[in-house]
């Protein structure tokens, strides 16, 4: 069993920047891929990054391409989602996420969810 645990959440002013970690537990993570999706009130929950096991690849929605980054630390278990340049339309509550193929990740889908953190972006 895995688990994923959230942290780094809270209210910023647009323009402002701010760091999600994600720490896993649980099951060994290895080759494991994982990312980050977040979901608005009244939309379906949506993939904002993905990153593969070693870092090699990855993946990022139109929306925070060249805001975020989405980095790994697998010797700490830990995911991260820098964010930059916030906008509004960026809140959300943010869910970590991992998967045992990194494709499940690219495809919009996850094996395994956080229970997400809040972020709220105000003009």
């Amino acid at each position: 069993q895995v688990q994923l645990v959230e942290s780094g959440g809270g209210a910023v002013q647009a323009g402002d920047s701010l760091r999600l970690s994600c720490a896993a537990s649980g099951r060994t993570m290895n080759n494991f891929g994982m990312g980050w999706f977040r979901q608005a009130p009244g939309k379906e929950r949506e993939l904002v990054a993905g990153i593969s096991w070693l870092g090699g690849s990855t993946v990022y929605a139109d929306s925070g391409k060249g805001r975020f980054t989405i980095s790994r630390d697998n010797a700490k278990n830990v995911m991260y989602l820098q964010m930059t340049s916030l906008k509004p339309e960026d809140t959300a509550v943010y869910y970590c996420a991992a998967a045992q193929r990194y494709y499940t990740i690219e495809s919009g889908s996850a094996d395994y969810w956080g229970q997400g953190t809040q972020v709220t972006v105000s003009s």
